[in-house]
C-alpha cells in the first residue's frame, strides 16, 4: 500500500513517519509513504498556493488549481495501484474511526491524503475528492497531524507491519465497542513513588499462574466495550 501527502509543511511530519513502526514497514517494503510538497505545482515565480478570499474575510485560501494539477499528476505516477483513493482532510469530513481503517487498508491500493492550512481550501476542491475526512470535532493549524494519524492507523493492519499479527485481534476497537484488556509487566508489586498514598500495587495472581484457559478467562471478563 502507497501513501502520499501533499502538504506546504513536509517537514512537519516526516521525522515521525520514518521512525518506529513506519519506519520499519517502508524499510521492509510492507508500505511505502511520500510526502510531497504542494508548492511544487504551482506555476508562479512565487510558488503561490494561496490567495485572499472573494468577498473578503481573515485568512488565506488554497488554490483549486494548484491542487488539481497535484491531484492528476500524482495518480498518473501511480497507475500501478489498482484502487487510488483521494482523501481531503478537513473538519467538515467524515469522522475517522477503526472501522474506517479498517476498510480502506489495503495492500494494493494508493491513498492521497491532501493536508490544508490556513483558512482552508476553495470550495471547489471538495468536487475533486473521493472522501472528505476528519480525526475529530476539532480545528488544527493543519492537516499533517491528521494525515500521520491515518496513516498510523491504516498501516499497522497491513499484514507484515506488526511483528506480532496476534496483537490485532485483542487491541481497543478490534472489534465494535470493544476495549483492550489490562496488561502487566514485572515487577510484580510495586509502590509508586510519584503517589505513594497508593500504597502497594499488585499483579493479579491470576495472570503468574501459568494456566492458560484461566487467564483468558480473566481477559475476556476485563476487556471493556466503550
Amino acid at each position: 500500500m502507497k501513501f502520499t501527502i501533499l502538504t506546504l509543511h513536509p517537514k512537519m511530519i516526516e521525522p515521525f513517519l520514518n521512525e518506529s513502526i513506519l519506519g520499519r514497514a517502508q524499510q521492509d517494503g510492507k508500505i511505502t509513504i511520500d510526502v510531497r510538497n504542494l508548492r511544487d505545482w504551482a506555476t508562479d515565480k512565487h510558488k503561490t498556493v494561496d490567495d485572499t478570499p472573494y468577498g473578503g474575510g481573515a485568512g488565506m485560501v488554497i488554490k483549486v488549481d494548484v491542487v488539481d494539477r497535484a491531484i492528476a499528476d500524482i495518480k498518473s505516477q501511480n497507475t500501478e495501484y489498482a484502487v487510488q483513493n483521494t482523501i481531503l482532510l478537513t473538519p467538515k469530513g467524515e469522522t475517522f474511526d477503526q472501522k474506517f481503517a479498517q476498510k480502506i487498508a489495503n495492500k494494493n491500493q494508493h491513498l492521497i491524503l491532501i493536508a490544508g492550512h490556513y483558512e482552508g481550501f476553495d470550495e471547489r476542491i471538495f468536487k475533486l475528492v473521493d472522501q472528505q475526512i476528519s480525526i475529530g470535532n476539532f480545528v488544527l493549524t493543519g492537516g499533517e497531524l491528521p494525515a500521520a494519524v491515518i496513516i498510523d492507523a491504516v498501516a499497522r493492519l497491513i499484514p507484515g507491519v506488526l511483528g506480532n499479527s496476534e496483537s490485532l485481534a485483542s487491541e481497543s476497537h478490534s472489534k465494535p465497542g470493544q476495549l483492550d484488556h489490562p496488561h502487566y509487566t514485572k515487577p510484580d508489586n510495586y509502590t509508586p513513588v510519584s503517589q505513594p498514598n497508593l500504597g502497594e500495587l499488585v499483579v493479579p495472581d491470576v495472570l503468574k499462574s501459568g494456566d492458560h484457559q484461566k487467564i483468558s478467562d480473566w481477559r475476556s471478563k476485563n476487556t471493556k466495550t466503550s
